[in-house]
């Protein structure tokens, strides 16, 4: 019998000690399994990998609001110290939430999926209980 396992997750390790793009590796492994069978992820794997994605989301979320915040400081000192540092940081920043956004954007729609397969997994359950 074949043992299906999750990857990485994000909950409780530091962001800087793991790569961002795993949980949604983790998903799409989810996804393109079989959903029913010997080979497909039991539930508790589906949903465990939703925790970590809601997490991962909200701590994207979080970084998005502090580069947000970041932008509007740096934007309401214009002219108080040299003006191209204050345009490079505004690019830099404006960047990185451009790529929080994506980010966000792809594990959002990713997250929407999952749901759904979690949704399909415990339907015959359902079923089987009623």
């Amino acid at each position: 019998m074949c043992v299906w396992s999750p990857g990485w997750i994000l909950v409780g390790i530091p962001e800087n000690e793991v790569e961002p793009h795993m949980i949604h590796d983790d998903i799409r492994s989810l996804l393109e399994a079989p959903p029913k069978g010997e080979d497909a992820p039991t539930i508790d794997a589906i949903e465990h990998t939703l925790t970590a994605g809601y997490a991962r989301a909200l701590a994207l979320e979080a970084e998005r609001w502090r580069l947000e915040r970041r932008i509007a400081e740096v934007a309401s000192n214009l002219g108080g110290k040299s003006q191209d540092d204050e345009h490079s940081e505004l690019t830099e920043l404006g960047q990185r939430l451009s790529a929080a956004d994506g980010d966000l954007s792809k594990l959002r729609e990713l997250l929407s999926s999952l749901r759904s397969r979690a949704d399909e997994v415990r339907q015959p359950s359902r079923q089987a209980a009623g």
